[in-house]
């Protein structure tokens, strides 16, 4: 999560979701009567003198909401936050009125408490804040077709495939290279509307690593153009992955499954949440009863401080109450332990949610 200050204010923060652990995290820490600033859209009808009222304009709007209620979605990539409005900057909007926002991994929104921010909920919130540049662009690559996606936090989203129209027949020399150098120029525009840095920034060594990875040697060759076409990528944000021989869409789930990939990814939360998931099946196998599945289990060892790092995907949602299982998150965290949200978009939230939507690894065993 990117955290700022509010200039002369310990009363309100400015933050933009990163990820879905980031919208968790402002689950637990947005309540009833903070005071959430965000832009926003609502419909403005005009009423005429004489005359049925129009359908109305979808328009943006800045509003302050005092907050009456919020909650997750069932698909997680969403935070909806209902409450009074109690500001705003168009006069077309009356205070007072009810309104809803809704916040997605990118958006950007204000919360003031009204008071000081109390300790353990700083704690909460700048565990979740991120490094200049965290997160992955990961590009699984051939000489037919590339895909490319954009790794934040647990939270994986596809972009879309490239392909270069390469048949393999033997056309003329001047026809192939032009067509390599389009297709070459087409994943370097993706990867660089990806990087949050961009542009200048790329030069001093900030934004998010890149990996390249597939058959054949045309990850290395694309490697060389982006290191030496305008704007170039540093060498050392640039890492190019063996072993990992699928290209296009079906090679981006096989990458992050491969143990090259808890390599050259080994401080990513995704990395942290495979070696528990990993870690509980071995444990299953073994007959080790250091773990917990489901919610009962998972309450039990949190009341007992047994947790030592836990794991949970949106299909938990489905099952328990929503603000019961932000109590249990807030047990676990007061132990130290660690917490990690993850979703459908990656083959690890589907195997939590098969799990009952919750596992936990535990310090000693419990009955």
């Amino acid at each position: 999560m990117i955290i700022k200050d509010i200039k002369g204010s310990k009363k309100a923060f400015y933050v933009i979701a990163e990820d879905a652990d980031d919208l968790f995290t402002l689950r637990r820490l947005i309540a009833k009567n903070d005071s959430i600033i965000s832009v926003t859209t609502r419909v403005i009808k005009l009423e005429k003198e004489y005359s049925r009222p129009d359908k109305g304009d979808r328009i943006k709007i800045r509003v302050a909401l005092n907050v009456e209620k919020i909650s997750l979605d069932s698909l997680v990539d969403r935070l909806r936050i209902s409450g009074i409005i109690t500001n705003t900057d168009n006069d077309l909007v009356p205070r007072g009125g009810h309104h809803s926002l809704t916040i997605q991994i990118g958006d950007s929104i204000t919360i003031d408490k009204g008071r000081e921010w109390r300790a353990s909920e700083i704690t909460v919130l700048r565990r979740s804040q991120g490094d200049v540049g965290s997160g992955f662009i990961l590009v699984a690559i051939d000489n037919r077709e590339a895909a490319v996606a954009k790794l934040s936090g647990t939270h994986l989203s596809i972009i879309q495939n490239i392909y270069s129209g390469y048949s393999g027949k033997r056309y003329p020399q001047h026809s192939r290279h032009n067509e390599l150098e389009t297709y070459m120029d087409d994943i370097a525009r993706m990867i660089r509307s990806l990087d949050n840095a961009g542009g200048e920034s790329s030069n001093m060594g900030i934004g998010k690593r890149i990996l390249l990875f597939g058959p054949g040697e045309t990850k290395r060759n694309l490697f060389n153009y982006l290191t030496t076409n305008k704007p170039p990528i540093r060498h050392d944000r640039l890492s190019i992955v063996n072993g990992v021989d699928v290209a296009g869409e079906d090679g981006i789930p096989v990458m992050l499954r491969s143990d090259a990939a808890k390599d050259v990814m080994s401080s990513s939360k995704i990395v942290a949440v495979s070696k528990i998931i990993d870690e509980v099946m071995r444990q299953v196998q073994k007959g080790i009863r250091k773990y917990a599945m489901g919610m009962i289990e998972v309450s039990n060892a949190a009341t007992l401080g047994a947790i030592e790092s836990l794991v949970f995907s949106d299909s938990v949602y489905a099952t328990v109450d929503e603000d019961e299982f932000i109590e249990v998150l807030n047990k676990v965290e007061r132990n130290s332990s660690k917490t990690y949200a993850v979703d459908s978009s990656t083959d690890m939230g589907l195997r939590v949610s098969s799990l009952g939507g919750i596992i936990a690894l535990l310090r000693y065993h419990v009955s």
